[in-house]
């Protein structure tokens, strides 16, 4: 019986083995070498196809959650910028990179950011400075004062830099660097560097940036007060004409100065000292440019609630200081302009902001420079 189921066994193998030297091995020739190519492919897809369908089932999956979460975080932000209006560090943050309108104005739009911007501002200083607690029910009405003025000043900026562009108004660098040196000179903002750094910071959270861009639309709005007011400026260069031509100061000064305090005294504004903060800087620094009995080129300067064009003489050293004069030539109210063109062009704001319980008519709002 053994030896039968042996015999079998080995009968198995001889046949196994006859079967598998009787495989004939196809031959490839040029006539059917895509054929052959296409079954070795096919044998392998069956282990590819998976593996690229897993891979695209990952980026459709990574796709979707990145898609949901921009949504998520772009609602979250509508949400705490348009209704609740927070002025968090974080959502100003984001107004930087992501172009949120706060307002338009024709086909401008105004930035969310600009508006955080202005109102950041204030609210450092009066929560530093002047101690205010917003959460108070006087707080409140104070910040809802603030937040119309903010916005009413970044959509004035809004037409100011549309009147600019028509007129060819611009404000260069230089401009700006020499507020910034005058402001430093004359200790404004501190003695030093540092010092003037820490006052920007401590008093207005800005950086040096924020107050070149400050200084900026300041400078914008007076050079576009300036070039709107084209009676004013022939009437400042009449009267420059009439001081080359060698009239007297006082003469000039009485005959055309905007200033009643000092029209009839020859235009005589007083005894100031480098760091004076009863006189514009820019009066200042041009003072004490000139040599005694020179007098300057017009320029133009802040004024009572507006601007004007001044021409300043250097009457000499005194006890305390340099006395000077000036002929004042006030400009036109720029409201005037910025109110005639909400009529033609009216802005449309994004917010609805409180009306203000406090508002008495007066300007409360910190100076950086005058």
């Amino acid at each position: 019986m053994v030896k039968k189921k042996i015999q079998e066994i080995a009968t198995k193998r001889a046949e196994k083995k006859e079967n598998k030297d009787k495989v004939v091995v196809p031959r490839i020739t040029n006539e059917n070498v895509a054929e052959h190519r296409e079954e070795v492919l096919s044998g392998a897809r069956k282990y590819i196809y998976p593996l690229q369908h897993s891979k695209h089932r990952i980026v459709i999956l990574t796709t979707s959650l990145v898609i949901a979460a921009v949504l998520i975080f772009m609602t979250v932000s509508v949400l705490l910028l348009y209704r609740q209006q927070t002025t968090s560090s974080f959502m100003y943050q984001v107004t930087k990179v992501i172009p949120f309108p706060v307002a338009r104005s024709g086909n401008t739009f105004i930035a969310y950011e600009n508006y955080l911007f202005e109102l950041r501002h204030y609210i450092h200083y009066y929560e530093t400075q002047l101690q205010i607690d917003f959460d108070t029910e006087a707080g409140q009405a104070q910040l809802a004062d603030y937040k119309k003025r903010a916005l009413d000043s970044v959509i004035d900026l809004a037409y100011i830099k549309q009147i600019a562009d028509e007129l060819g108004v611009t404000v260069d660098s230089a401009e700006i660097e020499n507020q910034i040196r005058i402001a430093r000179e004359q200790k404004r903002l501190g003695s030093n560097d540092e010092v003037f750094e820490d006052v920007l910071r401590n008093y207005w959270n800005w950086s040096i940036d924020d107050f070149r861009r400050s200084l900026e639309n300041e400078l914008l709005k007076q050079e576009v007060a300036r070039a709107l007011d084209a009676e004013t400026e022939n009437e400042a260069r009449e009267a420059l004409a009439k001081l080359e031509a060698g009239e007297e100061f006082a003469a000039v000064a009485a005959e055309y100065s905007d200033d009643e305090a000092t029209k009839d005294d020859g235009g005589v504004f007083g005894v100031v000292d480098a760091s004076d903060r009863n006189v514009s800087q820019q009066t200042v620094d041009t003072l004490f440019k000139l040599e005694e009995g020179q007098y300057s080129g017009i320029n133009v300067i802040p004024y009572q609630r507006g601007y004007a064009l001044e021409i300043v003489q250097n009457l000499g050293e005194k006890s305390g200081g340099r006395e000077g004069a000036h002929i004042i030539f006030q400009l036109k109210d720029i409201n005037e302009t910025l109110n005639d063109r909400k009529e033609q062009q009216p802005y449309r704001q994004y917010i609805t902001l409180e009306e203000p319980s406090i508002d008495d008519g007066s300007d409360t709002s910190p100076e950086l420079s005058n």
